[in-house]
């Protein structure tokens, strides 16, 4: 471990800008989380063009904390209302509101902080932890690796994306569609731009970012706007937990942890599949199977252990490969873009010290989590009681503000409006914009390398066969698009049966 790297970025962290914005981004990642509709994803691309005037530390540190409190606020709908306030937060419901409809909703809050705060720090370990290692491995790429890395990572993302595999891949691919407009990396002639002058820089990342993930999200708020009004239980017990509690969860906390990280090692996973990972396991080793789903605490403290460690798991691959863990990760990934640093293995190595940043950031933020939750988290019952009609305006406002401050242009405005109704369309159609916004960051990464290595090997490309571990990326990367194909399942399904049979 490179301690002089390790040292600078906890120095960069440890300021009283940088500390302020890590409990104001988990303050409003908490109020976020806790509006049924909304997520981090969105919160964390309305934010981005903030960092623009930032130094990367203070962006990161902002941003990462913003990650971190939205995923424990979620849980305060889901206990509350019954209604997951993120996707991650679906399984918290289980267990969380029957505690809150029997006078424990306070317990219940507070039994999902701190398990929070464990599966967060847990995360944030293991990543450190992870780093040096990581470090060590990437130095063995090169061009030809890094394009193996790209399409790795849009096969993986595309193929456990929601809905079929074409559909996730199809988004994928236009990602890298749309990445190639504007000026040509070789030859710097435009393509795609239509004679139009905004287009010859390209389409700006976070434009389409916002748009995809804030506008689809306003529109479904507006879309069921007139339902029935929000009436959320009342908080009338302690928050803070007994330690007596605390110490018989922990076995269980550190369970759901440990599956929260190796589920976010997995591009394209995320907090929800984590959390119903952890609490079925929770429930498998439980003495009495029969209190789950009537308001037991340790089907409280499971999902949410797992989700938060999801946030560290999930940058593991974002920062050893360049590959975004999950939406969210992509928006962070989008955030060392705009500082003028590409994704991609040269993060470990030529960025070191925003690197170890970034994972102090993740740390302190799981810290001030504990201390915003257990200060702020009554507060946030109020936050449930807001109309989605007026959430919806309120978000449309600052997309349209976000956009236009990037590069003070009514075009890029439109843009990320056509952007939002390009990506509302998809969530009708059942397709992930995931893949889509992954193509887009991947896709100037996968143009560069193609070209560097094919002057390697002299416009041959055998030379992908040359670099063994080029070799085992491509060979993962086809598998994640087979695995997930009807043939394939039929496939297995067969020499099951012959199996059987002999």
């Amino acid at each position: 471990m490179d301690t002089s790297l390790v040292l600078t970025g906890l120095s960069n962290v440890v300021t009283l800008t940088n500390i302020s914005l890590i409990l104001g981004g988990t303050l409003l990642g908490l109020f976020v989380g806790a509006m049924p509709g909304l997520s981090a994803t969105m919160a964390l691309a309305l934010l981005l063009p903030l960092t623009f005037s930032m130094d990367p530390a203070t962006g990161l540190s902002m941003l990462a904390s913003l990650y971190v409190g939205a995923s424990y606020g979620g849980s305060i709908a889901a206990i509350l209302l019954r209604t997951p306030g993120t996707p991650a937060a679906a399984a918290t419901v289980l267990d969380g509101f029957p505690l809150s409809q029997q006078g424990h909703a306070g317990k219940a809050l507070g039994i999902s902080l701190f398990a929070s705060f464990f599966g967060g720090l847990m995360s944030g370990v293991a990543l450190l932890t992870a780093a040096p290692l990581l470090g060590v491995m990437v130095l063995k790429f090169g061009p030809v690796e890094l394009f193996a890395i790209a399409v790795l990572g849009i096969t993986i993302i595309g193929s456990l994306s929601q809905g079929s595999v074409i559909s996730g891949l199809l988004s994928g691919a236009l990602g890298l569609l749309v990445s190639t407009i504007g000026m040509d990396l070789t030859t710097g002639t435009p393509r795609m731009a239509f004679g139009n002058i905004n287009l010859f820089s390209g389409i700006e990342f976070t434009v389409a970012l916002i748009g995809l993930f804030s506008i689809p999200q306003a529109l479904t708020l507006i879309e069921h706007s007139h339902g029935a009004g929000k009436v959320a239980s009342k908080i009338t017990d302690r928050l803070i937990p007994r330690f007596r509690e605390i110490t018989q969860l922990m076995p269980n906390i550190l369970r759901s942890g440990c599956i929260g990280i190796a589920t976010g090692l997995i591009p394209g996973t995320g907090g929800d599949t984590a959390s119903w990972f952890a609490y079925n396991e929770s429930k498998r080793f439980a003495k009495d199977k029969s209190r789950y789903g009537k308001g037991e605490i340790a089907g409280v403290a499971a999902p949410e252990a797992a989700n938060n460690a999801v946030v560290g798991g999930a940058l593991i691959p974002t920062i050893a490969l360049g590959i975004p863990g999950s939406s969210s990760t992509a928006i962070l990934l989008g955030a060392l873009m705009v500082q003028g640093i590409l994704p991609g293995p040269n993060l470990l190595t030529d960025y070191g010290d925003v690197t170890y940043t970034l994972i102090w950031a993740v740390i302190f933020a799981n810290v001030g989590l504990l201390l915003v939750g257990l200060l702020f988290t009554k507060a946030c019952v109020s936050v449930t009681k807001v109309p989605d009609a007026f959430v919806a305006c309120a978000i449309i406002t600052l997309c349209i503000i976000g956009a236009f401050a990037i590069n003070n242009s009514l075009f890029e405005v439109g843009l990320m409006l056509g952007f939002g109704l390009f990506g509302y369309w998809l969530n009708k159609a059942g397709v992930s914009p995931a893949p889509m916004v992954i193509g887009l960051i991947l896709g100037p990464v996968m143009e560069t390398s193609f070209q560097q290595s094919m002057l390697i090997g002299n416009d041959s490309y055998t030379v992908f066969l040359e670099s063994p571990i080029a070799v085992v990326l491509l060979c993962i990367a086809a598998l994640s698009v087979l695995q997930a194909t009807p043939i394939f399942r039929w496939v297995q399904v067969s020499c099951r049966r012959r199996i059987k049979q002999s």
